[in-house]
């Protein structure tokens, strides 16, 4: 096994039984507001898998249950978003304030900083890119709403993201779950979905560090040449 029980999500999914599209949308709408170890997108791929697979109906076609599936995972995107934005306007000033220790290093207002240039370099449509990065997406939510972004604008935008994230992973995982290799080899899968999604991250971070080199460089040979 390459996933231990409570971060796999086929045992989640198959002991939740007759539930498992609600327990799934709770831990969507947990990640999306608050937090959450397990990476929504595997969930998101299984569920799709197992709709493929005749293991979650709602109807009586696939169609039909892929409508309801994705409405619902949607609304628990969004409204986890909601929550986080609104948290983040309730208690995002007294959790990003200074302090030493663990939760100074994890809520460091510096990161409130960035995540302003983030929103500043790619405008509100940051909320669908971090949508695809793990904790990212949760993180981004919390910083707009410390940061007050207008709540019209946020809402639309975390919307689009939503429906493009629950809705594409959802229905990615139907149709690829259709392939015997991937159902007969699902963690593989999912670690491999969850590889994908930080690779933004990744290249992000590699980039920025790149950026930070040339301009320390840069400046050190202004200084030398004065």
């Amino acid at each position: 096994m390459l996933l231990p029980d409570f971060l796999d999500p086929e045992k989640i999914i198959n002991a939740a039984g007759p539930w498992a599209l609600w327990v799934v949308a709770l831990i969507v709408f947990a990640e999306c507001g608050l937090f959450s170890l397990l990476p929504g997108d595997s969930l998101l791929f299984t569920v799709g898998m197992f709709v493929a697979l005749g293991a979650i109906q709602y109807g009586s076609s696939d169609l039909t249950t892929m409508l309801v599936v994705c409405g619902v995972l949607v609304a628990a995107a969004v409204l986890g978003n909601i929550s986080g934005y609104f948290l983040g306007r309730l208690i995002g000033p007294a959790l990003f304030k200074p302090r030493n220790g663990f939760l100074g290093k994890v809520f460091d207002p510096v990161y409130v900083d960035k995540t302003h240039g983030f929103f500043e370099k790619y405008g509100p449509k940051a909320l669908v890119i971090a949508r695809f990065v793990p904790m990212v997406r949760t993180f981004v939510t919390l910083v707009a709403g410390v940061a007050k972004m207008n709540f019209r604008t946020f809402i639309t935008w975390t919307a689009i993201g939503g429906v493009f994230w629950a809705v594409g992973v959802t229905v990615l995982g139907y149709y690829l779950g259709q392939i015997p290799f991937v159902h007969d080899n699902l963690e593989i899968a999912i670690l491999l979905i969850v590889f994908v999604s930080i690779v933004p991250m990744v290249f992000e971070y590699v980039m920025a560090k790149k950026k930070s080199k040339v301009a320390a460089t840069a400046t050190t040979e202004a200084e030398v040449s004065a």
